[in-house]
């Protein structure tokens, strides 16, 4: 009988810890010179094919880099991507608290895949199961309760030929580091049923430490308004823009 309480007791715990559970997927467009409309960056960084190198992956300040150095974020060992554009995946456990963060490095020549993607995950369609190499796993992709986007802004320079309405009403948020990301992904992020929570109003440099601040903030469930303050913080310490105009510079909401 104590035996059988205890397993009971077990299993009410574990269920408790699944449910205390959040994930964040974040898609990262690899930055390209020669298949992306932005202005030219050094060969070495600006190469969308190879992740290790690239701005918004490898290098100093790209995802990968960034969060691997951070003090908050511990790096745990999954199973790759078996989508060829995918280039790389990387997943790390929050330190301190049951929050996952997946992050998708897709060749920069796939940068409307990563779009569509976005838009997708969104929506609440296509979960995707991220299998660890100790053999454990989660839902994200569909099933994230935050779903973000690292990269140029593509819809300067496409357009969608889908769209992707809500498929449940899960609540799902969005982070979109992109340029002019709030006029130019307002009309199909309205469709899914995600809510803004940090977006764009102009030019910026979409690297890592912004999506940290942001991300730091949301898994203290902090207020829409104070993660963007952080996010505001952190671009001016790096970016020495003035404190104003980065406030200006990001948003929240419609």
């Amino acid at each position: 009988m104590r035996m059988r309480l205890v397993y009971l007791l077990f299993l009410l715990l574990a269920t408790t810890v699944s449910a205390r559970t959040r994930v964040a997927h974040v898609l990262v467009a690899l930055c390209d010179n020669q298949y992306q409309g932005i202005v030219k960056v050094p060969a070495g960084i600006g190469n969308g094919q190879k992740p290790g190198t690239n701005l918004y992956w490898g290098a100093g300040y790209g995802v990968r880099t960034h969060f691997d150095r951070s003090a908050e974020w511990i790096r745990v060992p999954c199973v790759k991507s078996t989508t060829t554009h995918i280039l790389e995946r990387a997943v790390w456990k929050h330190r301190d608290s049951a929050v996952y963060l997946v992050a998708d490095a897709y060749d920069g020549r796939n940068i409307r895949e990563a779009t569509e993607d976005l838009f997708r995950y969104a929506s609440g369609a296509m979960p995707l199961r991220i299998e660890l190499q100790d053999g454990a796993s989660f839902k994200a992709g569909g099933a994230a309760d935050l779903v973000g986007y690292v990269g140029h802004d593509g819809l300067m320079d496409f357009a969608l030929d889908n769209e992707f309405p809500a498929t449940n009403t899960n609540a799902r948020e969005t982070i979109i580091l992109a340029c002019i990301s709030k006029r130019f992904f307002t009309p199909p992020l309205r469709k899914t049923g995600a809510s803004p929570l940090l977006w764009t109003t102009g030019l910026m440099a979409p690297e890592a430490y912004t999506l940290k601040a942001a991300l730091n903030g949301w898994v203290a469930h902090e207020t829409n308004e104070a993660i963007r303050e952080r996010a505001a913080v952190a671009y001016n310490t790096y970016q020495k823009c003035g404190i104003n105009g980065a406030r200006r510079l990001f948003a929240t909401g419609w």
